[in-house]
């Protein structure tokens, strides 16, 4: 019996287009596409970093995250970081326009393979000692508290991350608008590095920011009574690291 001529036309074209399919993969994966895919901004749904602007929410790497707020901790213009737009390090330098608060959020990390740590004679473990060194020389001189020689055991809520010496207060006192932008320049670079320093949690101006938050947002944070300044963390900005695991 003969084949149909339809029949044949639908073969070879199929054909011709799992060839031209396959063609293109290849071209994809090692010619010019490959290039405009690797040097494409990374979109919204999986973008490590995002900043919320005047304009709606620009992605970022982590690695433009971290030039960026470190950028703004020293106060350099808003052109000095290549790549990142403008209107990106106006916000992360001066904040929304309206009240200060959250504008960069990154995405959460895994601590799997950290170790548990002693508290040094600081008061500090090392993983704590190294967020609070890198604030000193990014940042410059802080008032710093929530630790002390030998460790801590009172003044903070039960269970507290200060206790374990994983955690550090920086202050921005007294509590007004320009101290709370100058709290949320620090926030936002502790949450770019957070990966790099181990960071757990970012705690700010009744806002939270936990590194095992796929997402990466920030979340309101519930003060324990009586729920006040300190305990709102609206004078300081509360860092801790990750416990790890026992050896």
């Amino acid at each position: 019996m003969s084949r149909a001529p339809g029949r044949a036309v639908g073969w070879t074209l199929g054909l011709l287009v799992v060839l031209a399919l396959a063609v293109g993969a290849v071209w994809a994966g090692s010619g010019p596409l490959r290039s405009l895919v690797s040097s494409a901004p990374p979109a919204l749904g999986r973008a490590e970093c995002t900043v919320t602007t005047q304009d709606g929410d620009v992605p970022l790497t982590r690695a433009e995250a971290k030039a960026a707020t470190t950028a703004v901790a020293r106060g350099a213009d808003a052109s000095a970081v290549p790549g990142v737009e403008p209107a990106v390090m106006e916000r992360l330098t001066h904040g929304p326009p309206d009240d200060a608060g959250p504008s960069l959020r990154c995405r959460g990390h895994s601590s799997e393979g950290l170790e548990a740590q002693e508290i040094n004679p600081s008061g500090l473990t090392p993983r704590a000692e190294a967020v609070r060194d890198a604030m000193l020389e990014v940042f410059g001189p802080l008032s710093l508290g929530g630790y002390a020689p030998g460790g801590v055991g009172h003044g903070h809520g039960e269970n507290s991350t200060h206790y374990d010496g994983r955690a550090v207060d920086v202050f921005f006192r007294p509590v007004t608008e320009e101290k709370r932008r100058q709290g949320w320049q620090l926030a936002h670079w502790l949450v770019a590095h957070a990966e790099d320093l181990d960071v757990q949690y970012v705690i700010f101006d009744d806002m939270v920011w936990g590194s095992r938050s796929p997402a990466g947002r920030w979340h309101p944070y519930n003060a324990p009574p009586p729920a006040n300044e300190i305990l709102r963390h609206l004078d300081h900005v509360h860092v801790d690291v990750l416990r790890g695991e026992p050896a």
